[in-house]
């Protein structure tokens, strides 16, 4: 079997969506059901730019978990690497849509979400070690074991390959921003890119400022740093501080942001393994991520090459 091109590690679960929008989950009448989990979504949007992909997590052993698969597979990821535990129950995770910028999320990860019982003994560090890029977040630090197993993944890398770790901070799962900042810091040597929003920046590194934000990464080990600014689109420094582009985000009617993220991700992982030029990569994944902020759910809505190439092309036209 070929090495992946893109493997992720970290959260998968159902996002349950809202047919209603703009009114309080009091009021919602019926749902949608979603693969989703970030780590998960960022696997799903490679693979549909034609990336070989493949997810490292565990659900739980429940009819969520065997949806999951089936889920993972209609989308051509592989799964060999997402296993069950007994006892706990898939994670299910619900949200409100107020466009364009309110998306409260509701996670039920209770008493603990299988994702977070990865464990070092059934890594298959082959294939981390073999993979084009490997991902991780943050959240995948918040407890053990998958805590100890992100770092002993991140350590066997080796400086091989492109390793991402998306910053990825969620105040639920912490029992403080200063703990996840300690953890945090102990990923930071072994990776090559880290993309996070400003206050993922500052949970990581303590500077809230995007170019201090960016100094501090590649004083961390960073080669490539990624800063997402809201409304001021995209900051990137690469090569270590020797290379910096600003990108303005491509203007959407909003329908819902929060899979946005996750799109801008795979669409990185495509345009480094790519090859393309900075400005090209960034400018590709704010497209893509717009198109998803323009679409209901998350895994669903990574959309193809082709697709973010059209909105590209038509901002072009237009400016």
């Amino acid at each position: 079997m070929p090495a992946d091109e893109v493997l992720t590690m970290g959260r998968i679960g159902v996002d349950l969506y809202p047919q209603q929008i703009g009114v309080s989950l009091r009021e919602v009448r019926t749902f949608a059901k979603f693969l989703g989990g970030s780590p998960t979504n960022v696997a799903v949007a490679a693979a549909r730019y034609g990336r070989r992909s493949a997810v490292i997590s565990r659900t739980g052993a429940d009819p969520f978990g065997e949806f999951l698969h089936d889920a993972l597979r209609g989308f051509h990821v592989d799964d060999r690497f997402v296993t069950s535990v007994t006892g706990l129950p898939t994670p299910v995770t619900f949200c409100e849509i107020f466009p364009p910028d309110d998306f409260p999320l509701y996670f039920y990860r209770f008493p603990k979400a299988p994702d977070l019982e990865i464990s070092e003994s059934e890594l298959d560090m082959d294939a981390i070690r073999a993979a084009d890029i490997f991902w991780v977040t943050g959240t995948g630090l918040c407890r053990s074991p998958s805590r100890e197993a992100t770092l002993a993944a991140l350590r066997a890398r080796g400086g091989a390959g492109i390793t991402v770790l998306d910053l990825d901070y969620r105040p639920m799962f912490w029992q403080s921003r200063e703990e996840a900042r300690h953890w945090v810091r102990q990923a930071l040597p072994h990776v090559s890119v880290a993309v996070g929003n400003l206050d993922e920046c500052e949970t990581a590194v303590g500077v809230r400022d995007p170019r201090g934000a960016v100094r501090a990464l590649h004083d961390a080990g960073v080669g490539l740093a990624v800063v997402k600014q809201g409304p001021l689109g995209v900051l990137a420094s690469g090569d270590h501080g020797k290379e910096e582009v600003q990108v303005p985000p491509v203007p959407v009617e909003v329908v819902n942001g929060l899979g946005a993220g996750d799109a801008f991700g795979g669409a990185l992982c495509h345009g480094l393994l790519a090859g393309w030029d900075l400005e090209t990569v960034m400018r590709f994944c704010n497209a893509a991520g717009a198109i998803v902020a323009t679409r209901l759910s998350c895994a669903d809505a990574m959309p193809t090459e082709a697709e973010v190439r059209d909105l590209i092309g038509g901002e072009s036209a237009r400016a």
